[in-house]
């Protein structure tokens, strides 16, 4: 119960003096901490994380989750395993789009779950399924964990490059790592959806169909519900991988749609969505055609007069905004928001600087070199030792956040992994892989303890336990085949970033 972030911190303190007390640990080196603190704290990539956070956090509280859920219930509902499948589709999308584990599995635990039981679902089925479907917010992007592993496993490469005396270093970005982790969260969705849908031919007692006579929705509605997130979706992760944006300008962009999105919710005021969706997208279409570089002196009249334009049309939106923030704090979406927003980024930031005190100690009691050391050892070469350093992750999953994990582990032994000729970007989804198992492992997966603390009383830990384990074991299916077939992570990343 004792905040991790004051425990690792502590740690790393505590071990300090007690290594200076035996002489084997400088001082000194605790110096390099503000350094260390200074560079998070002005990493560009990292300011990504709370906007996608507040992106996600608006979406939640403006209830879109709710609706995608409720149309997509009742298209699929009438086929057997139908709500599971549609619980599970509904996942994907929230996951790409909100990327918060913990807020996309209570919102569905809280809708999802108890229609599945009260139309005849096996509690474990039930459970199990919606579980699994709010975890996929760790694998698909934009997610938090994959922006912190693609910014640690960078510093891991350019590391091992260095060791090697490669001083023109190759580096891996945000991007591709996005990129990679695409195709993987999509065939996990298609296997839970397989043995959903086997299940429920095998077992129809526990997964039945919805009666006929709930009325089947419209096509507008389901286009209403369905269209909009996943326009934002293509925004968000297409300008990523199109190369218009960095994964921090498309992280603005989701946040400024997913306000456009919640602003659907006002009665009145709809004319400053359609000022600020339009005044966008102008902005948008003049960036891709002329130079609208600031701060050129010799820039022509012509460009100039498109530079004023453009600053007119982004004042528009801005002010269109404002008013759309005005209503949505009316509606109580957007101050929860931020102060949900705050919380959330504290907490990431708070844990990244405790982990980075402890590294730092650990790495000046020799820490890492022992670790180089127990890794050459192990058999089977780099592999025999990335299955150690993977199994390892997966069982301080159970017990530890990602964040933490990310930055403790990975600067240690991501070193002397990459410097055996591992693929960075191959082994970094590996390890989201393996830590969103870990989120769903009986018997402490925080997932399963998030749905716990929603669920009906008649729903047991036991129900949550093994209705999970099939799931389970399609991760671990999963894993191999992505072990075994790399192309399938390589791929996207390979076409996307040729250049």
């Amino acid at each position: 119960g004792y905040p991790v972030t004051f425990l690792i911190a502590g740690l790393g303190v505590l071990f300090a003096f007690l290594g200076w007390a035996m002489g084997v640990f400088d001082l000194g080196l605790l110096g390099a901490l503000a350094q260390r603190i200074f560079g998070v704290m002005t990493n560009q990539v990292l300011i990504a994380i709370p906007l996608f956070v507040l992106m996600g956090t608006i979406l939640e509280r403006s209830r879109i989750a709710e609706e995608l859920l409720e149309q997509m219930g009742r298209l699929f509902g009438t086929i057997r395993g139908g709500l599971a499948v549609s619980v599970t589709l509904v996942g994907a999308l929230l996951a790409a789009s909100t990327g918060i584990v913990g807020a996309t599995v209570v919102t569905m635990g809280l809708i999802a779950l108890p229609a599945m039981l009260r139309h005849g679902y096996g509690r474990g089925l039930a459970a199990g399924s919606v579980v699994t479907a709010g975890t996929l917010g760790q694998i698909i992007p934009p997610s938090t964990m994959l922006i912190i592993l693609a910014d640690v496993m960078s510093t891991a490469f350019q590391q091992a490059q260095y060791t090697q005396g490669k001083f023109s270093v190759e580096t891996i970005s945000v991007g591709q790592v996005f990129a990679a982790a695409i195709l993987p969260g999509l065939l996990l969705v298609g296997l839970y959806i397989a043995y959903i849908l086997w299940t429920a031919k095998r077992r129809p007692d526990l997964a039945p169909a919805m009666p006929a006579t709930d009325e089947k929705p419209s096509p507008a509605a389901v286009l209403r519900a369905l269209v909009p997130p996943i326009v934002l979706i293509v925004a968000v992760l297409g300008s990523i991988l199109g190369g218009i944006a960095t994964p921090t300008e498309a992280a603005s962009v989701g946040a400024v749609g997913a306000t456009l999105l919640a602003g659907r919710k006002m009665t009145r005021r709809r004319w400053a969505i359609w000022v600020a969706v339009l005044c966008a997208a102008a902005v948008m279409v003049m960036s891709a055609n002329f130079d609208l570089r600031l701060g050129r002196p010799d820039a022509p009249p012509f460009d100039r007069a498109m530079l004023a334009l453009a600053g007119a049309l982004t004042l528009a939106v801005a002010a269109a905004l404002a008013v759309i923030w005005r209503e949505l704090a009316r509606l109580d979406i957007l101050l929860p928001s931020l102060d949900s927003t705050a919380r959330i980024t504290a907490m990431i930031f708070t844990i990244v600087i405790g982990a980075y005190l402890f590294s730092l100690v650990f790495r000046g009691l020799g820490g890492d070199i022992r670790i180089t050391e127990l890794l050459q050892a192990a058999p089977g070469g780099e592999y025999g030792a990335m299955f150690l350093v993977l199994g390892l992750m997966f069982l301080l999953g159970l017990f530890l956040d990602y964040v933490e994990i990310t930055i403790i582990v990975i600067p240690g032994v991501g070193p002397a992994l990459l410097g055996g000729g591992i693929d960075p970007v191959w082994f970094g989804v590996l390890i989201a892989l393996v830590l969103q198992t870990s989120f769903l492992t009986p018997p402490v997966g925080f997932a399963l303890f998030y749905i716990k603390g929603v669920c009906p009383p008649d729903v047991k830990i036991g129900h949550i336990y093994r209705g999970v384990l099939p799931f389970i074991a399609l991760q671990l299916f999963g894993l191999a085949m992505f072990y075994l077939f790399p192309q399938i992570i390589t791929w996207l990343p390979s076409v996307a970033y040729s250049n």
